[in-house]
């Protein structure tokens, strides 16, 4: 009798054994398949730990060989590598290139990840700061809407009838360019009055000519041609970066929206000029502050804009003097996973064109695998800055931050219930925008 019992502990006891061991590898796997990314990046000569501990020797295997060693050994394609499981594993960089490493326990037996290693070259990169004014065209003015003149029983616009429509760009009026908003309703006016007008149009990249018949409006007593028109200026950011060897820059950190519709616009002759901040509306809670400044075109920094992304604008430069900027020269690159919380600078204008830095806090930061905007989350905590801004405000897009030296992100957004905090996006997703940093699959 008591051996029955001693034989029935033990079978009861190999069975919860047994069910922990299977418990146990079924769901290892998916353990260590959420701690690891699927995408390392790491510069070439970079170390990267894989930060897991494994109970068991760990195997490893790879597509392809000296693109990194592990451990400080190279690793074959042909079999798999073992490694004891008391020790870190960590990764090195050898040459530029990507590889998949397959992860398993006994040798393949139990496959516990794939993922891609991509050793990338690394980079160094001018970074911005500058106030930057953002014409979203080289020349005209754009359409925003219809304004509906009042016709006996219906009402109409003459500019609709005729073919214009909502985006177009204004260039000329019966020969006369149109350069500014200000300017563009006085000679429309005035053309008016002599009888039919002849403008030439942009229509995403189409020029051509339209004519429109002002309507004598008995309400306003005047001619009209049922228009609402807008600058092309979208109003001043911050430059973050720039590569001094292909003149490719980056900016802002997001998108730019049209104002009426709230869409990303499709910006194929827009410009960058230099731009002086001339008043600063500090932010409070509740309340965005915002940057005013004048354009000053021809001068210091004209670029192109060529890409208007979820991470910004990108272009290239044309020219650019760096006469008032802390980092005279280049600063490395850094890529996601070593942004850290903690201390940093922030670059930018808060008077003329001289740029200053910062002190701001990153409180929090996103694993990132892939391109995303609000990598960081960052705190003011300068006490300059907040005096005359109050935190965060707009035109500050695209400000650089910097931490250990690198160029680690740029400012995005700001917390409209807190002005002192807001989002920024990492540099590296930036750069790969730019393409100044290569994709590799």
């Amino acid at each position: 009798m008591v051996k029955n019992r001693d034989n029935n502990k033990i079978k009861t006891f190999l069975i919860i054994f047994c069910l922990f061991l299977f418990l146990f590898l079924a769901f290892l796997p998916y353990e260590i398949n959420m701690r690891l990314d699927d995408n390392i990046r790491i510069f070439k000569g970079q170390e990267h730990s894989l930060q897991v501990r494994f109970p068991f020797d760990l195997y490893i295997r790879v597509d392809k060989e000296g693109i990194l060693d592990i451990n400080g050994n190279p690793i074959t394609s042909s079999a798999f590598n073992r490694f004891n499981y008391h020790n870190d594993i960590f990764l090195r960089g050898i040459t530029e290139g990507d590889v998949t490493l397959e992860l398993s326990f006994f040798e393949g037996l139990i496959t516990l990840k794939q993922l891609t290693v991509n050793v990338l070259p690394e980079k160094e990169v001018m970074a911005g700061g500058h106030s930057i004014g953002i014409k979203l065209h080289e020349e005209g003015i754009v359409v925003a809407g219809y304004h509906y003149l009042p016709n006996r029983d219906d009402s109409f616009s003459p500019a609709k009838e005729s073919g214009v429509q909502v985006g177009d760009i204004l260039l000329k009026v019966n020969e006369i360019s149109l350069r500014d908003i200000d300017r563009a309703a006085d000679v429309i006016k005035r053309e008016s009055e002599k009888g039919a007008l002849t403008f030439l149009l942009n229509r995403k990249g189409n020029i051509f000519e339209t004519t429109v018949r002002p309507f004598f409006c008995t309400v306003e007593q005047d001619y009209r041609i049922g228009l609402y028109i807008r600058d092309n200026a979208a109003g001043v950011g911050t430059l973050t970066f720039y590569d001094p060897g292909s003149s490719s820059y980056g900016a802002l950190g997001h998108v730019i929206t049209d104002i009426d519709t709230n869409i990303a616009m499709e910006i194929s002759e827009g410009l960058i000029v230099r731009a002086d901040v001339i008043n600063v509306k500090a932010a409070e809670r509740g309340q965005p502050g915002e940057k005013a400044g004048i354009f000053r075109e021809g001068k210091d920094i004209v670029g192109s804009i060529e890409k208007n992304t979820s991470f910004g604008i990108y272009g290239k430069l044309k020219n650019i003097v760096d006469h008032t900027t802390p980092y005279p020269d280049p600063l490395p690159l850094a890529l996601t996973f070593e942004v850290e919380t903690g201390p940093a600078e922030l670059l930018t204008v808060i008077e003329g064109n001289k740029i200053q830095s910062f002190k701001i806090y990153i409180e929090r930061t996103a694993n990132q695998n892939k391109p995303s905007d609000k990598g960081m989350i960052i705190r003011v905590i300068d006490e300059d800055l907040l005096q005359v801004t109050g935190g965060i405000v707009q035109g500050m897009s695209g400000s650089p931050i910097i931490q250990n030296g690198r160029l680690v992100g740029a400012v995005t957004h700001v917390f409209v219930n807190d002005p002192t905090r807001g989002y920024a996006i990492y540099a590296e997703w930036m750069a790969r925008e730019c393409e100044i940093l290569p994709v590799f699959k």
